[in-house]
């Protein structure tokens, strides 16, 4: 009996986590609005990102597909030659999330991918040297 009710809680679980990807496909990644629009807690989302590897990878594509959706609102807006501040609006969201895909105005350096994280950087005051 505890058996069958772990079974029907997991499958509660999983149901639960389905109608939860669904909500935040719809609504573009904001998990706020899909937690909301399927009464679920932000608190379960992020315990299930973090306990969930199949979950937190599901909710990585759907970020991804954020990221498509806004570069395409970008190319729209260059093809119909809109009002340059929508234009600054994209831009600045694309600068912010999609720096992965080149959106970046400045190199960054960071502890990902192998890079090192341990800098040291020594400061020389050549004019307190002494001269021979």
């Amino acid at each position: 009996n505890i058996e069958r009710t772990n079974r029907t809680q997991m499958t509660k679980t999983e149901e639960n986590k389905k109608v939860l990807l669904d909500a935040l496909e719809r609504s573009l990644g904001i998990v706020t609005t899909a937690c909301r629009s399927v009464k679920l807690s932000r608190t379960q989302f992020y315990e299930w990102m973090d306990n969930d590897p199949k979950f937190a990878a599901k909710f990585k594509d759907i970020k991804e597909m954020q990221k498509d959706f806004v570069e395409s609102e970008l190319f729209q807006t260059i093809k119909d030659r809109e009002h340059p501040a929508q234009g600054a609006n994209i831009r600045f969201y694309l600068g912010r999330i999609a720096k992965d895909r080149g959106y970046v105005e400045r190199q960054e350096i960071t502890g990902a991918e192998g890079m090192p994280t341990n800098f040291q950087i020594e400061i020389i005051d050549s004019a307190n040297e002494t001269k021979d």
